[in-house]
């Protein structure tokens, strides 16, 4: 399986800790963020990897490299002078993704269950599934209105009621999904996800699992206590 990784933003969010190298390469408990998110995906049966770059993204490029020795193949879109948001770098990427893949984030450790999301795109034969998780805002502002199965709102900004669940980080899209989105141009989310969602399009995958991101400084070290608790764990059995 195929999973785009989209690691191209700025991490102002972090502060000065982005001033030198981008967000994915932020180092947790002795080693790049992406190093847990690229054993995550191998462990999920994703063996190509196309990783969007932008903003210091010649560190991550260098560091991961072909993927040869991680057991994945790893290729590299470039947003070029300008970032061009989540779907118009997925758009720029568009010439190495195959007919189904998945979408995630440079900054996102999402345990999930890919097999059964990819399967839901396929068995559907719908053109996107969104993984979300019932959030109720406990971790950030839920932005994801469910009904029969279908996201019927995404909105990161405008919070209403029916807004209980929130975009787990990954999606799962068949390439067709990127007709209308232009070439060159900054595209965000809502842009891309809103015509889908109009059309009945745009699936809804349960995942029970709570996500990881390391956006904040705050969520960053929540991230590392948890993989200090499971080598810690794992040096005890």
């Amino acid at each position: 399986m195929q999973a785009v990784i989209l690691a191209g933003g700025l991490g102002t969010r972090l502060g000065s800790m982005t001033a030198k190298a981008p967000k994915a390469m932020m180092i947790v408990a002795g080693k790049p963020f992406i190093d847990y998110q690229v054993d995550l995906l191998r462990e999920n049966g994703v063996d190509d990897l196309v990783v969007c770059v932008g903003y210091l993204g010649a560190q991550i490029e260098r560091h991961l490299g072909d993927g040869k020795g991680r057991g994945v193949r790893v290729r590299y879109s470039r947003d070029g002078p300008k970032l061009l948001g989540p779907a118009g770098a997925l758009k720029r990427a568009e010439g190495l993704l195959d007919d189904r893949f998945f979408v995630t984030y440079g900054d996102a450790y999402l345990r999930a269950p890919y097999g059964e999301l990819m399967d839901d795109l396929v068995e559907s034969g719908a053109p996107a599934v969104m993984a979300v998780f019932r959030n109720e805002g406990r971790y950030g502002r839920s932005d994801v209105a469910v009904e029969g199965g279908l996201v019927v709102r995404y909105d990161k900004k405008l919070k209403t009621p029916e807004m209980r669940w929130i975009n787990f980080g990954v999606s799962a899209l068949r390439r067709e999904a990127l007709a209308r989105v232009p070439v060159g141009r900054e595209v965000g989310e809502e842009e891309f996800y809103g015509p889908l969602i109009k059309e009945r399009g745009l699936r809804a995958f349960e995942v029970r699992e709570r996500f990881y991101e390391i956006g904040t400084p705050e969520s960053l070290a929540e991230f590392e206590r948890l993989i200090l608790g499971k080598k810690g764990q794992a040096a005890h059995e």
